[in-house]
């Protein structure tokens, strides 16, 4: 994938870009949005089976990866990510992609909806659409890795305990890369979000995925540690991809990473759909 950047209202967002060596152009471009305290590296496991079908373009948040802090705390709050997400779609002319978000990345992608009316579809994993800040406790389960991912300082070991809860409990997956990623993030990244988010800054995603017509992919992995698969099922969303959350066995909330040739075909398949009903 090259390495790119873009500039959003005055600030400059990297991206990763398989353009170069993509498949067919009737396919969907794919969009991906990583989790908080992450970056775009790491969707490249992924890229590497779904890159030579489909145009996959991975951008860095604003204090991640590559991007630029934001220049302002409120811009570090899911409104802020989604105007930057909507822009980037926006300023690559890709508002017709399909955009996939994990973790954070997926609730940016629900919060973007109403601004994406000419998306094809969405997937999310590791994002469970909630109403309210009371509801997180219902969504999310309980595990003391995620007081880092809200902390302005994270010490090293922080950073490792907090990756491995992305991961199914016992993973052989190295997690170095997660925590490069976490020490990396601008920590007031974190601390804005944790803020908003207690304050009630976002979107009423239960809202969004009821009346949402177009396709929403729910992936979940199996031995998740920080979400809740019960709170998923007792949602009602009528364009829930095949009826119901999809199932990636022996991963946690970091499937991409555990089981990237899995993850990619049962992507695949959610592409292959969305590009019939496209056509």
């Amino acid at each position: 994938m090259e390495r790119l950047s873009v500039k959003i209202d005055g600030q400059r967002i990297a991206y990763l870009d398989n353009s170069a060596d993509r498949g067919g152009d009737d396919a969907p471009v794919v969009v991906f949005v990583h989790g908080n305290s992450s970056s775009a590296k790491t969707w490249l496991p992924v890229v590497a089976d779904l890159g030579t079908r489909f145009r996959c373009v991975a951008l860095d948040l604003p204090g991640h990866g590559q991007s630029d802090p934001a220049g302002d705390q409120d811009d570090y709050s899911l409104p802020g990510y989604a105007a930057v997400l909507t822009g980037f779609l926006r300023e690559l002319d890709v508002l017709d992609a399909v955009v996939v978000g994990w973790s954070l990345g997926g609730q940016i992608a629900l919060e973007a909806v109403p601004s994406l009316p000419d998306a094809r579809g969405f997937a999310v994993f590791g994002a469970p659409p909630v109403a309210s800040p009371a509801q997180m406790a219902q969504a999310f389960l309980p595990n003391p890795a995620m007081g880092a991912l809200f902390s302005e300082h994270v010490s090293e070991s922080e950073a490792e305990l907090a990756a491995r809860s992305f991961t199914a409990p016992g993973s052989p997956l190295d997690t170095d890369q997660f925590v490069s990623d976490i020490l990396a993030t601008d920590g007031a990244a974190r601390t804005g979000l944790g803020s908003s988010a207690g304050a009630g800054r976002f979107a009423d995603e239960i809202a969004i995925v009821s009346t949402l017509s177009r396709p929403l992919a729910v992936l979940h992995g199996a031995e998740e540690q920080l979400v809740s698969l019960d709170y998923l099922r007792t949602l009602d969303i009528p364009a829930l991809w095949r009826g119901e959350v999809q199932l990636i066995p022996g991963t946690g909330h970091a499937p991409h990473q555990e089981a990237p040739r899995r993850f990619a075909a049962l992507l695949a398949e959610f592409l292959d759909d969305v590009g019939r009903d496209g056509r």
